[in-house]
């Protein structure tokens, strides 16, 4: 934290080195927090460039206060919403192989194209039921699950990225988790007459 703020006041001097130190350490983050946001590698490139030229033109304002990557997560959620009235964008997507558990957590599942086919195929059709099911959730709804589950931040740096109380996230997730669950619902029925043959 205190190299963080020494490279931000050395920055802040003209310092482009220090500048480009700070960008490749938050520069992944940034660019994967976008990717689950838009679902698009070409506007996540696009809105982390935008996101670190915001931090280079707000250097000066930048006190240090919060952790930089709590500022860093807020304008990105704020560009991305930006950019999706600007071009319509699609909803939320998130990563390939995944499902939501019971208790909303992300089972992730090793890419098995190489592998088995029918379970590549069967994880792809799971992948297509989930991008479908988080069109019906809001967009707060999707970015707070996203901060949580895909990103994995504490409810509190959540809470202070999007301005909010800590327990208006937690009701936000909750919501969502449920929004889901109800969605995927027959995900679990399918298992239970699986596992009852």
């Amino acid at each position: 934290m205190k190299e963080e703020q020494l490279l931000i006041r050395r920055a802040r001097s003209g310092d482009s080195p220090a500048f480009r130190m700070i960008v490749e350490y938050h520069k992944k983050n940034v660019y994967y927090f976008a990717l689950s946001m838009t679902g698009s590698h070409y506007d996540a490139e696009d809105i982390s460039q935008e996101v670190f030229l915001k931090l280079y033109q707000s250097l000066d304002k930048i006190r240090g206060e919060a952790k930089l990557s709590t500022w860093l997560y807020r304008v990105t959620v704020n560009t991305c919403i930006n950019k999706k009235r600007k071009k319509s964008l699609s909803a939320l997507k998130f990563q390939e192989n995944s499902i939501i558990d019971e208790m909303g957590n992300i089972q992730n599942y090793e890419d098995s194209r190489t592998g088995n086919p029918e379970q590549y195929t069967e994880l792809s059709r799971i992948n297509m039921h989930i991008e479908k099911a988080l069109k019906k959730i809001t967009h707060k709804e999707r970015t707070i699950f996203v901060l949580r589950h895909y990103r994995d931040l504490p409810l509190k740096e959540i809470a202070e990225i999007l301005n909010v109380a800590e327990g208006t996230v937690k009701s936000t997730l909750f919501r969502a988790i449920k929004k889901l669950q109800k969605e995927l619902s027959f995900y679990t029925k399918e298992t239970e007459m699986e596992n009852a043959k």
